[in-house]
């Protein structure tokens, strides 16, 4: 997706400035993007592009979990607003309530649709009550990681424990879900050009 960001921006005739330290992907291919940078994709570092290049915005939605966590932390810190820089896209603040499992479920509750009952949690011990409960199986769930790092199923109190301990090392919080293991999950996407042909 990163790929073709580049193309459509530079065929738009906007500059772009690519920050990836991953070598070996197309995406810092040459003429892809007008500068590559092959730093670690970290607020600091990010912080020192703005400073030598002064770019006007930002896309944080195209460089999975990494970016989406570094976007939100430059938020937090100002540095998007001490720069001039615009998130262009998915603002921050629907990327914080679509990560926080917490503001993702109220969301969900003030918009009428259903969801697994679930709770937040913040420690193996809350993660224990939170189970004892919703009534196991229970489905552990971290947030802001990559690809839900630890993530998974757990029958009962001792394998939910050993989840939660695992979970914690990659995030602070844990969503814990009433497992809807069997139920069948139907995704839905809609693609729509400039013309309003979509595709469903």
């Amino acid at each position: 997706s990163g790929s073709q960001a580049l193309k459509a921006l530079r065929e738009e005739g906007i500059r772009t400035v690519l920050i990836n330290p991953n070598i070996a992907t197309v995406q810092t291919s040459k003429g892809l993007a007008d500068k590559v940078y092959f730093l670690p994709i970290t607020p600091d570092y990010v912080e020192q592009v703005f400073r030598s290049e002064r770019p006007d915005g930002i896309l944080v939605t195209f460089g999975g979990q990494t970016a989406l966590n570094c976007g939100v932390e430059l938020e937090r810190r100002g540095i998007l607003s001490a720069h001039g820089v615009r998130v262009l896209g998915t603002p921050v603040e629907a990327i914080v309530k679509t990560e926080d499992r917490k503001l993702f479920a109220e969301a969900m509750e003030q918009m009428g649709e259903s969801i697994a009952p679930s709770a937040a949690v913040y420690s193996v011990a809350e993660a224990v009550e939170a189970a004892n409960k919703l009534g196991y199986p229970v489905l552990a769930r971290s947030a802001f990681s990559l690809g839900g790092l630890g993530s998974g199923f757990a029958k009962n109190e001792e394998e939910l424990k050993a989840l939660a301990a695992q979970v914690f090392s990659h995030s602070e919080q844990i969503f814990v879900d009433k497992s809807l293991q069997g139920w069948k999950e139907v995704e839905y996407e809609v693609v729509r050009d400039a013309y309003d042909n979509c595709i469903a």
